[in-house]
């Protein structure tokens, strides 16, 4: 019984093929000659069909093919079966046009046709015929982006001579849209003026669908806001109403960091710290405002408040405003003021002109000849560019480049010297792949000066510079900082990274030149208190070797709401 099963099974297995492929149907295609046969064979069309429907709609795509390559004149002459199981279509070919020659009236708008055609006359132009239907397709949703939305194409006079299809465009047009109400939708109080200023679309201009998206790309560069999906549009018979999707993002942070290490001198742990708040458009304006608080190891104390309030009154002018306070010991108080006007070129781009103010006093009992009272004023034009990279939660910002430069005078005891002073800040990060980047920043600052007094001179050194130093310890009038990490994500919310960092400065009060070396690991973690931070580093100059007593472990939150 069991060899009868087998033997069963066995026929069926050899006899099952040979039925499914008798029930297949097989389409030959034909021309008048072996040279069109030849050429439809070229076109590997599909041969195999399961049912007579299928096959009869494969011999009708093959002739709008023919078409479609320039045969213009080709003709889907009949479908005969062959045999049980086979059919044979056959086509007339005919002559084949390769250039489609256009001819257009002299309304037409001449840059949208360099977008299909390389040969352009003033009254025709000239495209593969292959590619026509997609070039008039083309030459449509450009005139439509381009406030006719419900405007028609049409080839009119069409003639045939020497392989050529010669053809008048005629397009119908309709009334030109503008855009009339812009709505935006999902946060209602979202600023007007960045819609204005910042996105550059406004009311009364010409509608552009094409355009329109590519502006609202720029909401991505925002931290405060975000768009949900591309805009849309509806037309009314007498209105154009553009809606704009947006949602408000969580763009305030607060973070600080806790650094403890050995002190050389008396060899005791010391801790120091900062605070660091920014708040952006809590009044739904795109304002910010910056509040940081640093104190060190060294006894110094440094206070800051920025405020930026952009489109002041609707204009595309900007302003900002800032304190800062730093105090060194017992030693001097100096208080720096800036003011300053800025130009949103676009979302990315902006310049700016301004003035900063600095007054400082001696606190000393006994005045020394590198620490004194004095007051500086400086002119200051700076340029600011941004990249950012949204959907990187532990990396927001790509690339970021700013500089500025200032010239004016510093005044002591009623005497005046001519001060110039040049500030650049910027990092880029060079994504390998997913999971590794590269971070590179530099920092860079020069004061010019007949003469300088140590407290006028610039300070770095810490976290936020080069790492394995005591926050501000360093002095300088001309510095360059140049940090860089390899960074390894372990997940989408950890990762680990390497520091090398190296820098140079000079001290002409004390006549020094020195380079530095700063090198150690980190490693950052999303929490749902935000990105904790911690880096081990230890610093050495030239003349200087590494010791583990000098190494730093910095630990920072920083929080979004």
């Amino acid at each position: 019984m069991a060899l009868k099963i087998f033997s069963f099974l066995f026929c069926f297995g050899w006899v099952s093929p040979l039925t499914l492929s008798a029930q297949s149907l097989h389409l030959s295609a034909v021309g008048e000659t072996e040279d069109e046969t030849r050429l439809l064979d070229s076109l590997a069309y599909k041969m195999l069909f399961e049912d007579f429907k299928s096959l009869e709609a494969e011999a009708e795509n093959i002739q709008k093919t023919l078409s479609h390559l320039g045969y213009l004149e080709s003709e889907f002459i009949n479908l005969q079966k062959d045999n049980d199981s086979s059919f044979i279509a056959t086509y007339k070919i005919g002559t084949l046009y390769k250039k489609a020659r256009i001819h257009f009236n002299a309304g037409l708008n001449r840059k949208i046709l360099k977008l299909v055609s390389n040969t352009i006359t003033d009254n025709y132009f000239e495209v593969d015929v292959s590619k026509l239907e997609t070039a008039l397709d083309i030459l449509n949703a450009e005139i439509s982006n381009n406030g006719d939305p419900f405007s028609t194409l049409q080839l009119i006079n069409i003639k045939k001579s020497n392989a050529i299809l010669y053809a008048d465009l005629n397009v119908e047009e309709a009334q030109q849209r503008t855009i009339d109400t812009i709505i935006v939708k999902g946060y209602d109080k979202f600023p007007k003026s960045y819609i204005k200023r910042y996105l550059k679309i406004k009311p009364k201009r010409p509608f552009n669908l094409k355009t329109i998206t590519q502006k609202t790309e720029a909401l991505e560069n925002l931290q405060f806001a975000s768009q949900i999906k591309n805009p849309e549009v509806l037309f009314t018979k007498d209105s154009t109403l553009l809606y704009i999707y947006v949602e408000k993002q969580k763009s305030n942070t607060f973070d600080g960091f806790l650094g403890f290490g050995s002190n050389t001198e008396t060899r005791k742990i010391e801790f120091d710290g900062y605070l660091n708040l920014n708040l952006i458009n809590n009044l739904n304006y795109g304002e910010s405002f910056r509040l940081l608080y640093k104190s060190d190891e060294s006894e110094q104390k440094t206070f800051d408040v920025k405020i930026k309030l952009p489109y002041l009154f609707g204009t595309p002018i900007g302003a900002q405003v800032g304190l800062n306070i730093f105090k060194k010991d017992s030693s001097f108080v100096t208080t720096s003021q800036f003011a300053k006007v800025d130009y949103q070129i676009n979302p990315q781009n902006s310049v700016a002109l301004g003035v900063n103010i600095l007054n400082s006093s001696n606190l000393l009992d006994n005045p020394t000849a590198t620490i004194n009272d004095f007051k500086s004023r400086f002119n200051t034009i700076s340029y600011h560019y941004i990249k950012p990279q949204r959907l990187d939660k532990l990396f927001p910002i790509n690339f970021l480049f700013d500089i500025s430069a200032g010239s004016g005078k510093k005044t002591i005891d009623r005497n005046d010297q001519f001060q110039s002073k040049f500030e650049l800040n910027t990092f880029k990060i060079v994504n390998l792949n997913i999971r590794n980047s590269i971070y590179g920043n530099v920092s860079a600052a020069i004061l010019n000066s007949e003469n300088f007094l140590e407290n006028e001179l610039f300070r770095f050194g810490g976290i936020n510079s080069i790492r394995g130093f005591e926050e501000n310890s360093l002095i300088a009038n001309v510095f360059a900082v140049f940090n860089t990490e390899y960074r390894y994500k372990v997940t989408n919310g950890l990762y680990i990274n390497s520091i090398i960092d190296l820098a140079y400065y000079e001290n002409q009060i004390i006549t020094t030149k020195n380079k530095l070396l700063g090198l150690g690991f980190g490693f950052g973690v999303l929490t749902q208190a935000g990105l904790f931070k911690l880096n081990y580093s230890n610093g050495s100059s030239e003349n200087q070797t590494i010791k583990l007593s000098n190494s730093k472990i910095h630990i920072s939150l920083s929080a979004t709401f």
